[in-house]
């Protein structure tokens, strides 16, 4: 129901594969429109915002629905529309809330192809739009022939409006004609569901049954296609022999398999994949003295027999009598009156406003250009950004009770440096609308196209250096697992928006392509979800800068087993705050341990020899010296450490780039972007963190296009070498350059200067 999409979510579990699949969508192509209801295609546009984005209608994704809405409806039971009634004006796809929001182009396909008479063609179409007047109906009833018999050699098929009414006729007829009855059971492996299966499980027929091909020939003779009609004149174990009228030679027809097709994601193209989950074999036949309209929607028959009383939908009877491919192949059981042609005013309604506003050429353009902008508007804005950074803020300050405060400290230190980012994209976007108003497609702009090079190099960089590493580093930490949850999530969705947004302009830098965009932020997505597995396995690591990570992992690990061991959740044993000041202060007396938040004297008696023997051991083996610590509740506290002069002594103490970042938890970039600014104060040697091949070619490149930016450099380079490494030859230049700091980059001007 519109409004309940919580319950949908509940409803739908999707695995991880089908989300990636969902995630990896561009286009939606939906097949006989007319027959979706309105409601079903919210359902879709409930889950595509789900997984892709949830601020667009049917996430961002492009949507082509073809068919035709003067045939077959969407089935809607008396007391289904009794609800759906307050939301919906009809149960037509075009009543969907999600369609609305949305201008789609309608564009009407008018060439008739299965018949070529042009007075039946204008007939139908007398009968598709509800025009019957007297000489019309005078027309169609003229195939009125009542009681007909037809031989059994001419191949007429009986159109019903019911399946009782189609399976009584093939039952009668069958029985009716001598010998005796053959049944062949379909083979079936794998997962092939029920109401898949194509024709009978169990097909019974005689020589002399009528039948009806239900799939094309796939063979180069192309003998029969889907609703051929034909009589079986032999029958063996393997072959049934098949004679249609018209035709020279009858048909040997063998089993065929038809796929259960499961669709996957090739993780290493981002491509959709088929994948055969299960097989139904059996003769491609069906019994065909009747047939139901709505089976035989696309279908084409040379010799029909229709009931048109019997109608009860809109659209029956123009279907049923469109399915033939001559006038003079149709006989009426009962004559047409004009009650029995139904068409539905308010398809009639939309079938005229899509003639009257029949896009052009021109508006064909005009669309594609609107499109190109939005996406173009889409890259350069960060309003998405910005309200899941207020999201996460919200999150850690309901809960700063229960997180760890190094969570708050370093969205902080993330928020603050997108303050310049924020106001540049919002001077940005209306240079951007000035560009637009030049007209064209802003793919051809030339001139558009070295603005958004440029900018997208300049945004690129400052995501790419100043906004992945923080957020990266962020860990959430709480003994709470729904506030550990909540702000997890809301965690999730900042990372999420950095990484996509990162990558699609850096996608940008060699020019601006709508489909070039909308692959990469497809890819990024499912990228960002390869990743975030292994930050979720160093968030549960604990925050950044714990300054005996070793001990801390030691003493997590303690808990664990300590809590399966008393069959406890892991807070009754210590709370995580209580493990992080014990890897900080170190303490390795009784005495030391009480001073400690969480341990009083329970815990000191229940657990108190384990913690300090953990501790002892570790100072042991670091060499380090066991003192007195600086405890909670001390006068003073010994000021926290800058984290690139951390960096900065374990490298000095012999530590590798590699090796520091895994001890403190960091991405390598990080740690050579810390490195770098004791590059730019002449206090580290660039020759002794990069080769001099290294650093001479990134050097080249900068020195032949002064003022270029890292990201620039990056792409130039094919990403050989990552942010850090360009940094530390950025900060190396400038320090030679002697400008303080050693970052160049801080004079260069921003897309919106």
């Amino acid at each position: 129901m519109p409004g309940s999409s919580g319950e949908g979510a509940r409803q739908r579990k999707f695995s991880s594969d089908k989300i990636r699949l969902i995630r990896s969508i561009d286009l939606l192509v939906i097949d006989e429109i007319s027959m979706v209801r309105a409601d079903l295609l919210d359902g879709v546009d409930d889950v595509l915002r789900r997984y892709k984005d949830p601020y667009q209608p049917f996430g961002g994704a492009q949507l082509l629905m073809i068919g035709d809405l003067h045939q077959l409806p969407p089935v809607v039971k008396d007391e289904e529309w009794d609800l759906l009634r307050p939301y919906y004006s009809t149960p037509y796809f075009f009543s969907s809330r999600a369609l609305q929001q949305t201008q789609p182009v309608v564009i009407e396909l008018t060439h008739i192809f299965r018949q070529s008479d042009s007075a039946f063609i204008e007939l139908l179409n007398k009968v598709r739009n509800n025009r019957l007047d007297a000489d019309v109906l005078d027309t169609l009833n003229s195939r009125y022939i009542p009681d007909f018999q037809p031989d059994d050699g001419e191949g007429y098929i009986t159109l019903s409006t019911h399946n009782a009414t189609a399976h009584a006729i093939n039952a009668r007829k069958l029985a009716d004609t001598t010998g005796t009855v053959q049944r062949f059971r379909a083979a079936i492996t794998g997962d092939f569901p029920i109401h898949a299966y194509p024709t009978d499980e169990v097909l019974e027929l005689k020589p002399g049954a009528q039948v009806m091909f239900v799939k094309n020939d796939t063979s180069a003779g192309k003998r029969f296609f889907n609703g051929k009609i034909g009589r079986i004149t032999h029958i063996q174990s393997d072959t049934i022999t098949v004679r249609c009228p018209g035709d020279e030679e009858s048909i040997a027809v063998a089993r065929t398999d038809w796929e259960n097709i499961k669709f996957t994601l090739n993780e290493r193209t981002k491509e959709v994949t088929e994948e055969v989950i299960g097989t139904f074999t059996q003769f491609p036949l069906r019994l065909a003295w009747a047939i139901t309209i709505h089976k035989s929607q696309g279908l084409t028959f040379e010799r029909v027999i229709l009931d048109a009383q019997a109608a009860f939908a809109h659209g029956q009877v123009y279907v049923a009598l469109s399915r033939c491919k001559s006038f003079e192949g149709i006989v009426l059981w009962s004559r047409i009156g004009q009650s029995a042609v139904r068409t539905d005013l308010t398809v009639q309604d939309f079938s005229a406003a899509a003639q009257k506003n029949a896009p052009d050429e021109a508006h064909l353009q005009q669309s594609k250009a609107a499109f190109q902008e939005s996406l173009i508007l889409e890259l350069f804005r960060f309003d998405e950004l910005d309200k899941r950074m207020k999201l996460l803020q919200r999150a850690l300050l309901e809960h700063e009770k229960s997180l760890h405060p190094a969570a708050w400290q370093q969205f902080s230190a993330l928020s603050s440096q997108t303050t310049e980012i924020f106001s540049t994209a919002a001077r940005f976007q209306p240079q951007l609308q000035a560009y637009f108003r030049q007209g064209g497609l802003p793919e051809a702009n030339a001139e558009l196209q070295l603005r958004l090079r440029k900018a997208a190099a300049w945004f690129a960089e400052k995501l790419g250096a100043d906004l992945l590493p923080p957020a990266r580093d962020i860990r959430i930490v709480s003994d709470n697992k729904e506030v550990r949850k909540t702000a997890a999530e809301a965690l999730e969705n900042v990372q999420k928006e950095i990484y996509v947004r990162h990558a699609c302009l850096a996608a940008a830098l060699n020019g601006f392509s709508a489909q070039a965009y909308l692959r990469m932020k497809a890819d990024a997505a499912l990228d960002f979800q390869a990743e975030r597995s292994k930050a979720v396995a160093a968030a549960a690591e604990g925050p950044q800068d714990i300054q005996h990570p070793a001990l801390f992992a030691a003493l997590k690990k303690w808990r664990a087993d300590t809590a399966e061991l008393h069959d406890v959740e892991l807070y009754a044993v210590l709370p995580t705050q209580t493990l992080l000041d014990i890897a900080r202060f170190l303490p390795a007396t009784m005495a030391a341990l009480k001073a400690i938040k969480g341990i009083g004297k329970g815990k000191s008696r229940q657990f108190g020899a384990e913690l300090i023997a953990l501790v002892q051991g570790y100072c042991t083996s670091n060499n380090l010296a066991i003192a007195a610590p600086d405890l909670p509740g001390a006068e003073e506290k010994p000021p926290k450490p800058d984290t690139k002069v951390l960096s900065y002594d374990l490298y000095k103490s012999g530590k590798t780039i590699d090796e520091i970042a895994a001890e403190r938890g960091f991405v390598r970039s990080t740690i050579e972007g810390h490195l770098a600014h004791f590059v730019g104060l002449g206090e580290l040697s660039i020759f002794d963190l990069m080769s001099a091949e290294t650093v001479a070619k990134i050097e080249q490149f900068f020195l032949g296009h002064p003022g270029a930016l890292s990201a620039e450099a990056r792409a130039h380079f094919g990403e050989a070498y990552s942010y850090g490494e360009i940094k530390m030859v950025m900060s190396w230049m400038a320090a030679e350059r002697g400008e303080q700091g050693g970052r160049s980059t801080d004079t260069q001007t921003s897309p919106a200067q």
